[in-house]
């Protein structure tokens, strides 16, 4: 009897210990697993073209090839474009002297000559007088002609008249050119001045680079082709930075923000995982895209979030599912990374 009380105490007490754990375990509440996210890294291509017309003197890269921002992708022939510079180069330089000549006024020996020309009048007009007043001495003493009057009258005002007019041309020789003239002269050179600009704007853009690191996608022409303004030359496939569009239900939206640590994993074992972030969560909802696999809906309202990704080993392609696992805090993100290491 005594073994028998023993084992039904001993079944008591372990069925205590059962329901003790498990009013435990429901009072405890689950801890939340990681936030899982699936999505695309995002197609990011860019149409590259020239800025003006001509002909493509030469190609320098291919389909494949890796170039880094700035590199010189695809040339034009310059020849029009260095005429047309030469061109408005003398024009602008003709429009500058023009513009150093008002400026400057005229010159000395342009003042002296209007001096000795009124000296001249002067003289003339003394002359003139002097043949007046003989003129009328003779027409007083009855000795002259009315006619011979008149004519040395006319003279003496013609030589008055002749005197004024080479003063005012000193004057205006010594007071220079116009403001207005000047300043018409200085917008004549500024418009030229644009204009070489623009022609040597249209020279640098002859020059085919590239905006951004990437990957030649597409050779669209060759040398020899003649092209017009913004006509595609070469597709260009962007690499960096990399972007991950995924996109998150409404119930998970308050477990991510902008800035959390992410994870990022592909389907290939041998890929190491990558550590990124949120960079950006759209303000507006969407229904769920067919190329997102959740556990929810179809036609349930997510929000698109990108994610930018630390990718040192140039393994994302454009347009690859990749996985994202949204880390609580800085250490969840170092012991998944650790977990899919080891």
């Amino acid at each position: 009897m005594a073994k028998t009380a023993i084992r039904i105490a001993a079944l008591v007490a372990i069925a205590i210990g059962f329901i003790g754990a498990g009013w435990w375990w429901m009072r405890e509440p689950a801890e939340p697993a990681p936030l899982a996210l699936e999505g695309n890294v995002e197609i990011r291509q860019v149409n590259l073209g020239f800025k003006v017309a001509g002909r493509i003197a030469s190609v320098e890269v291919d389909e494949g090839a890796t170039v880094h921002a700035g590199q010189q992708l695809a040339k034009l022939e310059k020849v029009y474009f260095e005429a047309a510079i030469a061109q408005l180069t003398a024009q602008r330089d003709q429009l500058k002297a023009n513009l150093d000549k008002l400026e400057a006024g005229n010159r000395p020996e342009e003042v002296a000559q209007a001096e000795a020309a009124v000296a001249e009048r002067e003289a003339a007009l003394t002359n003139a007088k002097l043949a007046l007043d003989r003129a009328k001495t003779l027409l007083d003493t009855s000795t002259g002609t009315r006619k011979a009057y008149d004519d040395a009258l006319a003279g003496d005002r013609q030589a008055s008249a002749q005197l004024n007019s080479a003063r005012q041309a000193l004057l205006l020789m010594k007071a220079g050119f116009r403001r207005e003239d000047i300043e018409a002269a200085r917008a004549q050179l500024a418009g030229a001045d644009a204009a070489l600009r623009i022609a040597e704007l249209q020279l640098s853009d002859a020059v085919l680079v590239a905006p951004n690191a990437g990957v030649i996608l597409t050779r669209v022409r060759e040398t020899g082709a003649i092209v017009n303004p913004a006509e595609t030359v070469l597709v260009l496939s962007l690499t960096t930075p990399v972007w991950v569009r995924t996109y998150v239900s409404e119930i998970d939206l308050a477990r991510i923000k902008p800035g959390q640590r992410v994870v990022v994993t592909t389907d290939a074992p041998s890929v190491p995982p990558m550590t990124g972030h949120v960079g950006f969560i759209s303000t507006t909802a969407e229904f769920t895209p067919k190329t997102v696999e959740t556990r929810e809906l179809r036609t349930a309202l997510v929000y698109r979030v990108r994610i930018v990704v630390e990718d040192p080993r140039g393994v994302l392609r454009q347009g690859m599912p990749v996985s994202v696992r949204a880390a609580e805090n800085a250490a969840d993100a170092s012991t998944h990374l650790s977990e899919r290491r080891s």
